[in-house]
C-alpha cells in the first residue's frame, strides 16, 4: 500500500498536489484533525477497505492539535505503514504574491500581518519537514512543472494507470471530436464503403476487418501510429496529463476508422494500458439513410 501525507506551507500548492493524486488514483483526505490519523492508516489498510493509495493532506489549519501529528506519525510506523511525505516549500515573497493574488487569508494571520503569519507557520512546520522523504519547492514552478516533480516522486516504476487513453473513431463529416488530443485522417485507405458487400458492414465486422487491414499502406500506418503513442505516452504523463483521446477519422466514421481504432486499440492493450474504445458515429449513415 501507499500512504503519502502531503504537507508544507499553505500557498505552496497542497491543493494542486492533492488533485493530481486524486486523479492517479489515490483516495484522498485534506485536513484531517492530526489526533485521527493514526486511526483512519488503521482503517486504510484493512483488507476490507479495498484502499491500495492514500494520500492526506496536513496543514497548521488544525491548530493547536496541529502537534498531535508527530505522536500519529510514530503511531503509523508502528502499524508498519511504510509512508511518504510530501513537504512543499516556497520562498516568503511568492508566497506573498500568491496569497495577494487570489485573496485568500492565510490561516495564522488573524488581525496581524501577512508576513507574520507566514514567519510563524515556518516555524510550526520545521519540525515536520525534517520528517519529510521529498521537499519540493515550487517558487518558480508552473503548475506542469510541479506535477512532473510528483510523477517522480509517486511513479518511480514507470506504471502507466494514471494515464486513461481513449480511442475514437469518428467520420469527418460529422465533424472533428472536440476534445480530441491526438487526431489522425485515415481516408487515404482504400474504401470499402465502395464494395457491395461490405457497405452495410462496420469495422467491427471481420470482412471489413480483412479488406482494410490486406492494404500495406494500412498495416504500416498501425505499426507507426504505435510506435509514435508509445513514445508519446510516458512523456505526457511526465508533464502531468491523466487523460488522453486519440481519434481517428474516415469520410463516414463506420469502416476504415473503426477498423483502425480497433487495430490501435489491441496493440495498447497489449503493452497493458488502460485502453478504452469508442466508435462515435458508426451507425450514424445507417439512421441518416431511414
Amino acid at each position: 500500500m501507499k500512504f503519502i501525507i502531503v504537507t508544507g506551507m499553505s500557498g505552496a500548492g497542497k491543493s494542486t498536489v492533492l488533485r493530481f493524486l486524486e486523479d492517479s488514483g489515490y483516495f484522498c483526505v485534506d485536513n484531517l484533525p492530526p489526533g485521527l490519523i493514526g486511526k483512519f492508516g488503521e482503517i486504510s489498510c484493512a483488507v476490507e477497505s479495498g484502499f491500495n493509495k492514500v494520500a492526506l493532506g496536513v496543514d497548521i489549519r488544525s491548530g493547536d492539535s496541529f502537534e498531535d501529528v508527530f505522536e500519529e506519525i510514530d503511531l503509523l510506523k508502528s502499524q508498519g505503514i511504510n509512508m511518504e511525505i510530501i513537504f512543499l516549500e516556497s520562498k516568503n515573497l511568492e508566497l506573498v504574491r500568491r496569497f495577494k493574488e487570489t485573496r485568500r487569508k492565510h490561516p495564522l494571520v488573524g488581525d496581524g500581518r501577512l508576513e507574520d503569519g507566514i514567519k510563524k507557520e515556518r516555524q510550526m512546520l520545521e519540525p515536520l519537514k525534517k520528517h519529510a522523504t521529498h521537499i519540493i519547492d515550487t517558487t518558480k514552478l508552473l503548475t506542469r512543472e510541479l506535477k512532473k516533480e510528483l510523477y517522480k516522486v509517486i511513479d518511480s516504476e514507470q506504471s502507466y494507470d494514471n494515464l486513461i487513453i481513449t480511442v475514437l473513431s469518428f467520420g469527418f463529416k460529422y465533424g472533428i471530436p472536440a476534445d480530441s488530443d491526438l487526431v489522425f485522417d485515415v481516408r487515404f485507405i482504400p474504401n470499402p464503403y465502395y464494395q457491395e458487400d461490405l457497405r452495410a458492414l462496420t469495422g467491427n465486422d471481420k470482412a471489413v476487418q480483412e479488406y482494410v487491414m490486406k492494404w500495406d499502406v494500412a498495416k504500416d500506418f498501425v505499426r507507426r501510429l504505435d510506435d509514435m503513442i508509445e513514445f508519446l505516452i510516458p512523456n505526457y504523463i511526465q508533464e502531468g496529463k491523466n487523460q488522453l483521446v486519440i481519434s481517428i477519422g474516415c469520410t463516414g466514421g463506420k469502416h476504415r476508422s473503426v477498423t483502425i481504432a480497433n487495430a490501435l486499440v489491441n496493440k495498447l492493450e497489449a503493452s497493458h494500458y488502460s485502453v478504452h474504445g469508442h466508435n462515435r458515429d458508426i451507425q450514424k449513415d445507417a439512421l441518416n439513410s431511414k
